[in-house]
């Protein structure tokens, strides 16, 4: 397990599998991410046979401290050569939204990937008009690098998807100084 402050992060069994299919139908949750296509629990554990053979994916449900299961956060594309990860999360219980739940788990995730699994950067997209999930990203390290333009359609037009990244030194800096903060 991964302890945040507010989170644990634990890894995505068979047994969630219902639960992630009742996220990803909800509109609402599915608005935030690149499926926009209701999902079968036949697909879900066609996608879970599939992630289990992916060593490139590492997935972890995230947990209140409670043990209440509210969303997944995982990292991507995971390039041992070159050190990097692209990130995604998804916090699918609406009412723990706006929380502080899904940036605690980012930096749960983020420490753990730096400091144990000894990766340099880490990567996300995010679409320009989830401002939520921006503030989110920038109180967790992250800075803006670039933007695709128009890379996303939803509800009849076109967005722009924003890519922010943090490097291994500038979280272990940041960390730093928050540490000297509370001294």
């Amino acid at each position: 397990m991964i302890l945040g402050e507010k989170t644990r992060l634990r890894a995505i069994e068979r047994e969630d599998i219902p639960t992630f299919v009742r996220w990803l139908n909800d509109p609402e949750v599915r608005q935030y991410l690149e499926m926009y296509l209701p999902m079968s629990r036949a697909e879900e554990e066609q996608w879970f046979e599939a992630y289990l053979k992916n060593s490139s994916s590492r997935i972890f449900a995230i947990e209140t401290e409670d043990g209440e299961s509210i969303g997944n956060v995982g990292l991507h594309e995971i390039d041992w050569k070159n050190r990097s990860a692209s990130l995604g999360i998804v916090i699918a219980e609406k009412e723990y939204w706006g929380r502080g739940y899904g940036s605690d788990a980012i930096v749960a995730l983020v420490d753990f990937a730096f400091r144990e699994m000894n990766l340099h950067r880490i990567q996300l997209s995010v679409y320009e008009f989830n401002q939520r999930a921006k503030r989110c990203y920038e109180k967790c390290g992250f800075h803006e690098e670039g933007r695709a333009r128009e890379a996303f359609y939803s509800d009849g037009r076109y967005h722009d998807s924003l890519l922010m990244a943090i490097l291994r030194h500038e979280y272990l800096n940041e960390e730093s100084l928050r540490g000297e903060a509370h001294d």
